[in-house]
Order: C-alpha cells, then structure tokens, then sequence
C-alpha cells in the first residue's frame, strides 16, 4: 500500500527530507516504524527502538498497534516539550 510519511524537527534532519510517498508491506505504524529503520543510516538511528519517538495516523496521535490504510499520513517526531 502507499503511504505518506512526513518527518519533523530532528526526525527531518535525520532522514534528509520532510516527506516521502512510500510503497510498503508494512500494516502498522509499528511495522513501517521498523521497515524504516531496516533501511540503515541516520535515519535508522532517529527511528530507532531506544529512542522515543511520537507517531501521528492522519493527523491523530496513535501507538505503534494502529493499523495502516491506503493512501493514510504517517507523522514522525521527537517528543515535544515547552515551558
């Protein structure tokens, strides 16, 4: 299925671009969390099981057990604090 995962804030740094439109097998945040992560590099290290990361389906926060829907938004992002 297709997929549009949008990257902020340090998420963005780290894998090189704001936004890409992916073709996956992935069925759960949580399984594309890990299909990202399986490419490698920097990003890999962003995503990665020991950091935590925020996760948003469509524009509403979600755990990693949500499923996926063609054509859905996927959101990444570090945990946001403010004061």
């Amino acid at each position: 299925m297709k997929v549009t995962v949008r990257y902020f804030a340090s998420m963005r740094e780290a894998m090189g671009t704001s936004s890409e439109v992916l073709d996956t097998q992935a069925t759960t945040l949580g399984d594309l969390r890990s299909a990202l992560i399986a490419r490698g590099g920097a990003g890999a290290e962003a995503l990665g099981t020991n950091r935590s990361v925020r996760m948003a389906l469509n524009q509403v926060m979600s755990d990693a057990s949500t499923a996926l829907t063609e054509g859905c938004e996927v959101a990444f992002f570090p945990p946001v604090t403010g004061g």
